[in-house]
C-alpha cells in the first residue's frame, strides 16, 4: 500500500540519518533571564541617552573653565545599564556622593565625584593652581562641602540643560554622603543608566558618576523617540553649509547621449564597413545630460571654437521625473 509521510516523519528520518540530533529551531531558542539584571530601556534608547550626555559635556566644559578660571578636559566615557549595587560597588570609598531629587518624576538620582577630583578643585578655589598631585584619602569637612555648593549647582544646571531636549527635569540635592554604601536611597537591584565622565585638571585625572533610575527613563521612551527623530530629520543652516563646503570639491561623470535602439549581440557582430544604423532619434529632441548616470540635464550639443560644448535648454531635472524617465 502506497502512503505519502508527513512532515514530521520526514524530519525524524532526516535527525536519525544525522545520528539522532535534532536541530535546534531558532525561534525557540531560550535565552536566560538574570532578575537581578533585568534590561529596563531598549539600546536605541540607550544611545539616545549617550547624545544626550555628550551635550552635556560639551556645555560642561565652558561652564567649569570659566567658574574655576582653569584649563580642563571632560570626555564623556560610558553610558551602562547596571544595577545600583554594581554602580555603587565601583565607586572609591571615602568620596563625594549626592543623592539627587529628579522633580517632577519620583525617585532619585546619584551623582559622585571623586576625591582625585575634588581636592584639586578645592584648592583651585582657595586659590591654587590645582596642579598638586598628591592623592588624598579622607572625607571631605562640611566647610569643604558649602565651598562645593556652587559647583555642584553649575554641574546640575547643565545637566537640567542637556536633559531639557527630552523633559524638564529639576536636578536639586537632597543629601550628602561621604560612603557609597551608607546611601539607601535606591534598591540594591534596582536597575540604573550609569554614566562615567572623566575630568582632567592639570595632572589630575578623576571620575564624575551620574546614575539616573532606568524606569525614570523608561517612562520618557516616547520623548525620546520624538526627540531622536526630530534631531534626524532636521538640519540647521550651519549643517547644510558645512555639507555644501565637503561636497564642493567632489567630482561628478557628465555624460551627454543621443539615445538609439538596442542592437542584439549577434547582429552587432555581423555587422560590416557600409552599414548603416538606424538611430530612430529626432533631430529636434534634446540630448539628455546625465551626472553619474542619472538624468539631470536637457540640451543640444553646440560648437565652442574647435570643440564641441552642451547648451543646457531645461536646467535640471527633477529626480523624481528623471528615474521615472
Amino acid at each position: 500500500m502506497n502512503r505519502t509521510l508527513s512532515q514530521r516523519e520526514i524530519d525524524a528520518l532526516f535527525n536519525n540519518a544525522a545520528g539522532g540530533q535534532a536541530q535546534e529551531s531558532p525561534g525557540r531558542k531560550v535565552v536566560p533571564f538574570d532578575f537581578r539584571r533585568p534590561d529596563r530601556i531598549a539600546k536605541s534608547q540607550l544611545r539616545a541617552i549617550h547624545q544626550l550626555h555628550e551635550t552635556f559635556v560639551h556645555n560642561l566644559v565652558s561652564s567649569l573653565s570659566a567658574y574655576l578660571r582653569t584649563y580642563l578636559l571632560v570626555n564623556l566615557v560610558s553610558v551602562e545599564q547596571l544595577s545600583c549595587e554594581e554602580f555603587l560597588n565601583g565607586l572609591p570609598s571615602p568620596t563625594c556622593m549626592l543623592s539627587l531629587g529628579l522633580r517632577p518624576y519620583d525617585g532619585y538620582g546619584l551623582l559622585e565625584l571623586s576625591p582625585a577630583l575634588v581636592f584639586p578643585i578645592l584648592e583651585v578655589l582657595l586659590g591654587g593652581d590645582g596642579k598638586s598631585t598628591s592623592a588624598l584619602r579622607r572625607e571631605i569637612t562640611e566647610i569643604e562641602q558649602k565651598l562645593l555648593d556652587s559647583l555642584f549647582r553649575i554641574i546640575l544646571n547643565d545637566l537640567k540643560e542637556a536633559w531639557q531636549a527630552v523633559a524638564p527635569i529639576e536636578f536639586t540635592i537632597h543629601t550628602v554622603e561621604t560612603e557609597p554604601q551608607f546611601l539607601r536611597v535606591l534598591a540594591p537591584t534596582e536597575a540604573v543608566v550609569a554614566v562615567g565622565i572623566e575630568i582632567r585638571i592639570g595632572d589630575n585625572v578623576g571620575m564624575m558618576n551620574i546614575a539616573v533610575p532606568s524606569i525614570i527613563a523608561k517612562m520618557m521612551r516616547q520623548k525620546f523617540d520624538q526627540q531622536w527623530s526630530m534631531r534626524r530629520t532636521q538640519s540647521t543652516e550651519a549643517e547644510q553649509a558645512a555639507m555644501l563646503a565637503r561636497i564642493r570639491p567632489s567630482r561628478l561623470a557628465l555624460d551627454v547621449r543621443l539615445s538609439g535602439p538596442r542592437l542584439l549581440a549577434r547582429d552587432l557582430l555581423r555587422l560590416t564597413e557600409g552599414d548603416v544604423l538606424i538611430l530612430d532619434y529626432p533631430v529636434s529632441r534634446p540630448l539628455d545630460g546625465l551626472l553619474n548616470g542619472k538624468l539631470r540635464f536637457c540640451g543640444r550639443v553646440v560648437s565652442s571654437g574647435r570643440k564641441r560644448g552642451f547648451l543646457l535648454e531645461t536646467g535640471p531635472v527633477a529626480a523624481g521625473a528623471a528615474d521615472e524617465d
